[in-house]
This record gives C-alpha cells, structure tokens and sequence, in this order.
C-alpha cells in the first residue's frame, strides 16, 4: 500500500509570512489549500517584529490588524537618524504618510504570526499540517502536478493544481524546480534583544558609526527592541565576551543607553539574526511557482522582507481563483504575479545593498556623505518623503534619481525641497 493521496486545489510549503496569508487569504475566498510546515508548532522565540504600513494593510485586509492584542502592539510615528555618540542626523515622520496606515507598529514577537495561524486553523480546519516536511515534488512531464512529504514521520502525497515554495532562502521547492538561486550572505548580521525601558521612550532610533550600527525601537510594555550589528557568526564570540562589555559597547554608540542597559541581565534576551539575499531569474514554472525569501530575500537593511512576503501571498491569492477557473496554470499564465512584482522586490534589494554599502561602511569619506545626506534629508521634505514611503513598502520605482542624489549629496539645491509627496 502506497502513502496517503490528499487532493488539494493549492499545496504551499512553508507557514511562514508569506505561505500563512497565502493560505488565509485562500481560506476565505473558499479555495482549498493544504499548508506544510516543518516546525512542531507556531513559532516562538525572539525576534524584531516592525510592520511597515503595507504589512498593515494586509493584515487589515485579511480582518486582523484591528484585533491584534492591545498590550503587544505599540505605534511608532518618528524613528531618528543619529551618529554614533548620539548627534541626531536626520528624523522622519510616519504621520507625514496617507491615514490610516501612518505609523509603524511594533509587536512584541510572533504577535502577528501566531494571529494569522489562528485564523487559517478556524478558517481552515485540518489544512495546516504541522511537522510536515516537503521530499519532492509530483510531474506530469514537466509539469507540476502535486508534492511529496513526510507528515509526522508517514509518507504522504498531495496532489495540487499549483504548488507555492514559501520555505525560505534555502528553498527545498526551488532546488527540485530547478530554479538557480544566488544565495548571498552578507559579512554582517545582528544581535537582537529586547529589554525593559524608562518611561519617556517613545521615538525609534538608529544609531550609525564606523562599523557600527545600533537600532532601537519602543515596544509595548515600556520595552525597547534593539538591534545590534555584529560579524557574520560571531553571536558565540560576541556572548563569551559577557553582557558587560555588550552594556558597554550601546552606551558608548548611544549614551542614552545608560538608563536602559542595566535592564539587559541574561543571554535568554537575546537572539540572532543572519542576513543574506537571494536572487532568483525565474519564480514561475509550469504549476509551480515561489514567493517571499524562496524568490527574493533581502538585506533587512530595507525593512521589508517579511512584508514583501505578505505582498507576495496578496498578489498570488487575487490571481489563483482566474488561473483555476480557467485552467491556466502554465509558467506563462503564472508570469502575471512575476510581472506584478518584480519591480518593487528588484528596487528594494537593490536599495537595501546600497545602504549596506553607505551605513556599515569603516570608511572615513564614506561615513562623512552618508552623514551628509542623513543632514540634507532633514531639510528636504521631498527627499525625505521619498526614502520614508519607500521604507514603507509605497512606492514601486527607486526613491532617488541621479539628479536626486546629487542633491541629497548636497552638492545642488533642490528647488522643491519643501515639496511632500510623490
């Protein structure tokens, strides 16, 4: 006797950002999905959670950012630009963005995850399978037609009219697509923790130096997340060091810190975060297709990977109920969420490494024009409305043209400077 055969609609791989909603959004358009995970459960442990307003406006259309807990979600209107030492280079302001999705909110972690695993469970009852792994997947000629996997350690297969590889950077569905990935990992990643706060912290910071990077945002409960730039695999080296000299190393970036670092007693408030980029030259085939980091990681230099995930799974769940309908599920009809979102995930990577270039650099001269354009963005209301709507997920093209970074250099002036918008 052979494994199990599940018939599906849609098979996804991966609840993570991008499978979940997918799946949800399915859910309540009454198309059927069976959704792999590999974890044992929802997701726990510590990790930045920053929606950028268009990760809102999903979560608002799959009917969830309202009813997101009151005591773990905080907004977060103004986040500073500051030198190393505490100078404040520059501010923006999410209230200068179109209502209602003017701020940012900050979760305490996997606040939003665990909401919209919650709703697909309800939603779609039996459809989230938990300590599933994905083996391979099921053709008719070149063709798509279904998967394989392991659940609960029994082998089982799932046939689909399409199947979605949301299971990340290292993606299992893209490497028996055949999909070439260029998979790289950035010399830099992050320690993150998250502390108790004085009253009186309200606004985001992020603290910029030669080498050094420190970010720190309010969280809900009087407490602040803090994200702090270390070398690729170093969070060993850096823990064997003790949580003084970590205490140490924040007040000399930020000396604000002085209130807020005695708050920082154990390791277990800690976590860490790699980075890498993933570049793919196809997400389509015939009845397959991948979206968030399995098509496009980024640097989260861009604040928008999760949130690009989110948009991913949006504009796939608009198009599948056409392509079901009427049969089209080849890589040429599936090209359309290609199309649709290319531009924006190309911008934003490209826009992410370039930051990478300016922010992390140990360079004198390349420091002193970063702190520059920080200054000019300050006093130009275009610029700066241009970077913030990007940050935000709003815009689609590249925030600055050439004649754009000549005046955020400083090297021109800007007749519109006083101009928003656009």
């Amino acid at each position: 006797m052979g494994p199990a055969l599940i018939e599906t609609d849609v098979a996804i791989v991966g609840a993570g950002g991008g499978g979940a909603v997918l799946a949800l959004l399915l859910a309540q358009q009454g198309v059927r999905s069976v959704v792999l995970e590999r974890a044992a459960g929802p997701p726990q442990g510590l990790r930045g959670e920053i929606l950028q307003p268009n990760g809102q406006r999903v979560l608002d259309r799959l009917g969830l950012l309202d009813k997101l807990p009151a005591q773990a979600v905080r907004s977060v209107h103004r986040f500073n630009f500051c030198r190393a030492g505490g100078e404040r280079l520059c501010t923006v302001d999410y209230s200068d963005l179109p209502a209602p999705y003017n701020r940012a909110v900050v979760t305490l972690p996997n606040v939003a995850h665990h909401a919209i695993l919650d709703a697909l469970e309800k939603q779609n009852p039996g459809g989230l399978w938990y300590d599933s792994t994905f083996t391979g997947l099921r053709f008719d000629g070149s063709r798509v037609v279904g998967l394989k996997a392991t659940r609960h350690g029994e082998p089982v297969e799932v046939s689909a009219r399409l199947v979605v590889g949301a299971d990340g950077a290292f993606s299992k569905v893209r490497e028996c697509l055949g999909i070439s990935a260029d998979i790289h990992r950035y010399p830099e990643s992050y320690l993150i923790a998250i502390l108790k706060a004085p009253p009186g912290f309200d606004e985001a910071r992020y603290l910029v130096g030669k080498r050094e990077i420190l970010g720190l945002f309010p969280a809900a409960g009087q407490q602040v997340y803090a994200f702090y730039m270390i070398k690729a695999g170093s969070y060993e080296a850096v823990k064997a060091q003790g949580l003084d000299a970590l205490r140490r190393a924040w007040v000399r970036i930020d000396p604000a810190m002085e209130s807020v670092v005695p708050g920082l007693v154990d390791w277990s408030q800690t976590g860490y975060m790699p980075t890498g980029r993933v570049k793919t030259d196809r997400w389509v085939t015939d009845g397959a297709l991948l979206i968030g980091d399995a098509a496009h990681g980024m640097n989260p230099h861009a604040s928008q990977g999760r949130m690009q995930a989110m948009v991913d799974a949006v504009t796939v769940a608009d198009l599948i109920p056409g392509w079901l309908k009427h049969n089209t599920l080849s890589a040429e009809a599936l090209g359309a969420f290609e199309v649709a979102r290319r531009p924006q995930v190309n911008m934003l990577q490209r826009l992410a490494d370039e930051q990478c270039r300016f922010w992390n650099t140990g360079n004198p001269l390349v420091a002193y024009l970063r702190d520059r354009v920080f200054r000019t963005l300050d006093r130009n209301a275009r610029l700066r409305y241009r970077v913030l709507s990007t940050t935000a997920g709003l815009r689609s093209r590249p925030p600055f043209s050439l004649l754009d970074r000549v005046m955020a250099a400083g090297f021109l002036p800007d007749p519109r400077a006083h101009v928003t918008g656009g």
